[in-house]
């Protein structure tokens, strides 16, 4: 099979606070196993993202904070890295926006469309506040959604029906910081004419039966209620300067330029590379784009940021938006005003990064929303992990390392149930494989620890602590047949737990990393502008997405248990955690 070069995008967190589960369910995780799976196929692959450092949020919370919104950025985006390297989230770049490429690709972009006539100048109402003496863009204001009635929809998007808002749409508006209704009167913005880009855009969505139905359902509903012209600059300080004369006091809106990001951070990792031409190789030559975005942000990578780059012009459109809807918390949805969230920093404290990464997998919102709860999260870790996965690994390693001189054994003749066995683990690489691939990995890691169970109860039937006594070749056999299933789940599990899977390869004798290096590297642009990225750096070599190959023989090394078993106290102790600790407790113990 050709390899195949593939892009994954990945939604721009704002930099305004640190990351939670629900972040990681909904946009983080699922593009990485997505990666790691894609790299072990022989794929090319780049990953990229960054922190959106522009978006509202980011200067409400400077405001309410009392700083200047570059150092809540700085804060943040600084927590992002940490938080990404300890869950082995592998971007290639991992960037921000307050970068002078991203101001150039971005202000290149408003140019171009604006040249070609999908960008218009025209007066607008707009909220403004009289009692704060400004206008009041998207976060500014909140008030009840036009379309469904939920009484705390922000001024862009409603979080509970997903439409987008013209924030002077809200019924009963209040600015969000002084609680005041209001007034409306005139500026004068620039507009993305999205309803001339309409035809093309339906066209194009013809041929979207890969897509996930909740996805492309909600695009094609919101091309049916017709597409208008949506303002793309608003009257703030803090953004991208719009790049005409006489509008030097206007910031290109956040949600135009973010979704730039993932063209400009191809450019910016292309520079960094010493290879500048190599981002046309995902953008202007055959390649497959996913966008890996929580549901919220359907309408802007589904519809705005298509026919952005169907207005611009020689640019690939993306092939899949694999969108997850919302992970709740104990049955509540996450929040962050109310505290209600496990902080992805908190949890790196005290737990290891594999079992969260198990159980978001494995409970994943793919379709409809799911639950995480502490109680869930304990039973998996047990029951599964230690007792499934874990016990097959461990009995296998130890049991070989104690009775066959640390070595691979020396299979005899093989019987029925150990082929069958064989064949079962072997044949499943192609399913599994397409389920990733589908970007099923809810279905893929079921089918993964099915087959470790499938493992164990190959071993209570062989009995190798009784052969061992009778018919130490037979026992010889049914160890090295263990052996091979643990190689191969090594591989299988990897793209979802990268660092039990790197502790099976050395364990099994193997040299070499299967995880790669995440780091942070500093750079300086041509204008003199430092920032950090996170950057990837790995090699699979050899190792690909196919059945153990171990050899008899190979010398393994001393092993220890795969994962940790967690005390049943953790449970209320976490809760107990999760009621009383403030945000601000909670952000501070992580910095």
């Amino acid at each position: 099979m050709m390899a195949e070069r593939i892009g994954v995008f990945v939604a721009w967190p704002y930099a305004n606070g640190p990351l939670h589960l629900g972040h990681v369910a909904g946009a983080y995780l699922p593009p990485d196993i997505f990666a790691r799976y894609h790299r072990l196929q022989g794929n090319e692959v780049l990953m990229v993202s960054g922190s959106d450092t522009h978006g509202t949020p980011i200067t409400v919370t400077a405001e309410q904070e009392g700083l200047q919104p570059w150092e809540v950025v700085e804060r943040c985006h600084t927590s992002f890295l940490d938080s990404f390297i300890k869950l082995g989230i592998n971007f290639d770049l991992f960037t921000h926006t307050d970068t002078e490429n991203h101001y150039a690709v971005a202000q290149d972009m408003f140019l171009r469309l604006l040249e070609k006539g999908y960008i218009y100048c025209e007066v607008m109402q707009a909220l403004y506040c009289e009692h704060c003496n400004r206008f009041l863009p998207d976060r500014y204001v909140e008030g009840t959604c036009p379309f469904c009635g939920f009484d705390n929809a922000r001024g862009d998007q409603c979080d509970k029906c997903g439409k987008l808002i013209n924030a002077i749409e809200l019924i009963e508006p209040r600015c969000k910081f002084c609680g005041h209704r209001p007034v409306i009167r005139d500026t004068e913005h620039f507009f993305l004419d999205l309803a001339k880009l309409s035809e093309r855009l339906s066209d194009w969505l013809r041929n979207k039966d890969h897509w996930r139905p909740n996805v492309l359902n909600f695009t094609l509903n919101l091309l049916e209620e017709g597409l208008h012209g949506r303002p793309i600059t608003r009257d703030i300080e803090w953004g991208i300067p719009v790049p005409v004369e006489g509008y030097e006091d206007k910031r290109i809106y956040v949600w135009f330029e973010a979704v730039i990001g993932y063209l400009s951070a191809t450019i910016e990792w292309a520079k960094n590379s010493g290879q500048p031409e190599r981002w046309r190789d995902w953008w202007q030559r055959p390649a497959k784009a996913y966008y890996f975005i929580g549901k919220d942000n359907i309408p802007f990578h589904t519809i705005i940021w298509p026919a952005m780059l169907m207005g611009y012009e020689g640019l690939n459109l993306p092939y899949d938006v694999p969108a997850n809807e919302y992970l709740t918390l104990e049955g509540q949805k996450f929040s962050t005003s109310r505290n209600w969230a496990v902080w992805l920093p908190d949890y790196l404290e005290r737990y290891d990064p594999d079992p969260l990464r198990y159980i978001l997998s494995i409970n994943m919102p793919e379709s409809s929303d799911t639950d995480f709860n502490w109680q869930e999260f304990l039973r998996r870790n047990n029951d599964e992990l230690v007792a499934t996965y874990g016990n097959l690994a461990h009995r296998a390693l130890t049991f070989a390392y104690r009775h066959f001189e640390g070595k691979v054994p020396t299979p005899g003749e093989l019987d029925d149930a150990d082929r069958a066995l064989l064949a079962r683990v072997e044949g499943s690489f192609a399913p599994i494989g397409d389920l990733i691939e589908r970007c099923r990995f809810k279905s893929a890691i079921a089918e993964i620890m099915a087959l470790a169970r499938e493992g164990n109860r190959y071993l209570e039937e062989k009995g190798p602590w009784f052969q061992i006594r009778e018919d130490k070749k037979a026992c010889a056999t049914t160890i090295y047949v263990a052996l091979r299933v643990i190689d191969s789940l090594k591989i299988l599990f990897y793209p979802f737990l990268p660092f039990s899977s790197q502790k099976l390869h050395k364990y099994l004798g193997y040299d070499g990393d299967l995880i790669g290096r995440l780091e942070v590297q500093t750079f300086r642009e041509e204008g003199g502008k430092v920032h950090q990225v996170l950057c990837y750096e790995g090699d699979l070599g050899q190792i690909g997405w196919s059945p153990s190959n171990l050899p008899a023989g190979q010398r393994l090394r001393k092993p220890e248990p795969l994962f940790k078993k967690l005390d049943e106290g953790m449970v209320e102790e976490e809760m107990a955690r999760l009621e009383t600790k403030t945000l601000s407790e909670k952000y501070e113990r992580t910095h």
